[in-house]
């Protein structure tokens, strides 16, 4: 990729998800993907970051751990991909692909959909590797 060329974020999360294991991939697809330049102020007010490059994705939603056949459906879990924020840490980095990083970051947001234990993640995301 080239300096002037701007990353489909939203394509390379996509194939991430697409690469999940099997039985979570269904799941997964339950959740929308949705990618934004930068997380709204309110966001970053509510979760009490000052700097907006500190947050590279969000989940909102529920976690399936804590759903009930009760609850009234307001709307799809949505997983935010922060595109800025991203590239920010990417840059930064200088030692990752952007596809790793993205699927990171969005392993990471499905653990919180699925209540996944950082050993859960460390099945899905070898990262350190």
């Amino acid at each position: 990729m080239t300096p002037f060329e701007t990353p489909d974020i939203e394509a390379l999360a996509q194939a991430a998800r697409a690469a999940l294991p099997a039985p979570i991939r269904a799941a997964a697809q339950e959740v929308v993907v949705q990618v934004a330049d930068w997380p709204d102020r309110d966001i970053l007010d509510a979760l009490e970051i000052a700097d907006p490059l500190e947050l590279t994705g969000l989940y909102e939603g529920i976690p399936l751990t804590e759903k009930s056949s009760l609850d009234q459906p307001y709307g799809p879990d949505v997983i935010w991909m922060f595109r800025q924020p991203i590239l920010a840490e990417w840059r930064d980095r200088g030692d990752v692909d952007l596809a790793d990083l993205v699927a990171h970051v969005l392993v990471h947001e499905f653990a919180h959909h699925f209540g996944w234990s950082d050993d859960d993640i460390a099945t899905i995301d070898r990262w350190w590797e």
